[in-house]
């Protein structure tokens, strides 16, 4: 496993707003910076805009080589040029959450004017701190009201958001894979892969840039073992079943507890490994903290048909059958509610044996599906 190569420096089309904000917590940031990137071209009107809202390990690189991997944009099956999010007629607009570790506020970042940075100091985010900070961008761009905010799983979690605290800056929600609060399974995930990163012995209380050391096994194993989760039964089955990756030479080293790896096994190493690379530990805890905290239903006193009664927003939820991290029946509640709500709502579950990760990957009823909804709120729109 790689532990030496560290989380690069590389600059990122941005826009700072010296005022700060003030986050849920109470604690206020002095300055915000916002990290995006953007795809297609607005209408003179500014009615053609789409905010994608990236997940947990996501990042604004959506349709794009990403700048420290060179692999192609974590949705590029589904936003370009006559694809479902059709930048031929959509602005795309994707920024990294607050709290991230790809130019938008977060632990790496500087307190103040000084080089010393946030690290394990940076206060706790919500779902709601990162849309406000999105909204933020939004207007900066000069955006009244966005054609459709549209992202699966902690990005499905954002688009709720929106849609509950800005339903007049949103035509379309499309909320994907997700829920309208986090399990107690997910949670129990989530501290997993936080407690491997707290073990690891680079850790150093969080401090781990100023001992010039990062905690490389441990953020590894949580991505592991978070990266289960987004599979399904089936999916490992197919690609890996219970293969080695080399046949053994001798009965003794096919008994050996330290043998050839499964396939699968070495799977997850490599997932584990480039994965730091490119992420920051103290913002994989701040991030996985903003998605445990997330709980629409306690936000509106036990009623989620609350958080949305009167909206006008047209929404599509989506979610897939294999999906055991946000279930089928989550979207389903959030769907009813919408219905009590008097929302204009459709819900489709798609059949898939992919697990979670089914959004990401190329799954043509979905993409069918996304495609003729945002035409038809295109219509309705007057685009």
């Amino acid at each position: 496993m790689d532990q030496t190569v560290p989380l690069q420096d590389v600059p990122h089309q941005h826009v700072v707003f010296a005022d700060g904000m003030m986050l849920d917590c109470g604690v206020t940031l002095p300055s915000l910076t916002v990290a995006y990137r953007t795809y297609g071209s607005l209408n003179p009107v500014r009615s053609n805009a789409v905010l994608v809202c990236h997940a947990l390990t996501g990042d604004q690189y959506v349709a794009e080589p990403h700048p420290l991997t060179g692999k192609n944009g974590w949705w590029d099956a589904v936003v370009g040029p006559g694809k479902p999010v059709d930048t031929d007629r959509f602005f795309v607009i994707c920024a990294n959450v607050l709290g991230g570790c790809m130019g938008s506020t977060g632990p790496r970042s500087a307190r103040g004017d000084g080089d010393d940075v946030w690290g394990i100091d940076f206060p706790p985010v919500t779902i709601r701190d990162m849309v406000r900070a999105q909204k933020r961008l939004i207007e900066h761009l000069g955006i009244g009201r966005l054609f459709a905010a549209i992202g699966g799983s902690m990005g499905g979690m954002q688009v709720l958001q929106w849609a509950a605290d800005y339903p007049e800056a949103v035509f379309a929600a499309l909320p994907i894979a997700t829920a309208s609060y986090h399990s107690a399974q997910n949670i129990a995930f989530n501290e997993v892969g936080r407690q491997a990163i707290f073990a690891d012995p680079d850790w150093r209380g969080g401090r781990y840039r100023e001992a010039g050391t990062t905690p490389a096994r441990g953020l590894a194993v949580a991505r592991m073992c978070a990266h289960i989760t987004y599979l399904s039964e089936q999916a490992l089955a197919r690609k890996f079943g219970r293969r080695l990756q080399g046949a053994p030479k001798t009965a003794d080293e096919a008994m050996s507890l330290f043998g050839d790896m499964f396939e699968v096994e070495s799977y997850l190493h490599h997932q584990g490994s480039t994965f730091v690379r490119r992420f920051d530990a103290n913002s994989y805890l701040t991030i996985t903290r903003a998605m445990d905290y997330f709980d629409l239903v306690a936000d509106h006193g036990g009623d989620l048909a609350a958080a949305f009664r009167g909206t006008k927003t047209r929404f599509m939820l989506a979610s897939f059958s294999s999906d055991w991290l946000f279930p089928t029946e989550e979207s389903r509640t959030v769907a009813r509610a919408l219905n009590r709500a008097g929302a204009n709502v459709s819900f489709v579950e798609i059949e898939s044996d992919k697990g979670h990760d089914a959004f990401l990957l190329d799954e043509p009823d979905f993409h069918r599906t996304l495609a003729g909804f945002l035409a038809g709120c295109a219509v309705h729109a007057g685009l």
